[in-house]
């Protein structure tokens, strides 16, 4: 399902569906950042490792609902499911895209 017009936020969102994050190495600008529960990890070595922890700890999927534009941001509403308090539940991905590449990531 393309969500976005931005294949890069799609094929993001591809790799949810399963454990291997060498894959964000072609998505991410190398130096990147993600904001998850409240934690900033930067660079695409840690953000790999953000991924890896966050599957291992919550074995989460990702389902895309919809998506909007705002301010240089692509907006992405999913709803999460997995060994967390509160799943499923509804969050936001923001991206900010640079050159094609994701450099910024904020799920909330």
């Amino acid at each position: 399902m393309n969500i976005t017009r931005y294949p890069v936020i799609e094929a993001y969102l591809a790799s949810e569906a399963g454990a291997a994050v060498d894959v964000l190495e072609d998505l991410f600008t190398h130096d990147a950042r993600v904001t998850d529960e409240g934690v900033t990890v930067c660079g695409i070595e840690a953000i790999k490792a953000w991924k890896r922890a966050a599957k291992h700890k919550y074995q989460y999927t990702v389902e895309p609902v919809e998506s909007l534009e705002s301010d240089g941001l692509v907006i992405v509403k999913v709803r999460l499911s997995g060994t967390f308090p509160g799943s499923p539940a509804v969050a936001r991905f923001r991206f900010v895209l640079t050159d094609g590449l994701i450099s910024a990531l904020e799920i909330g």
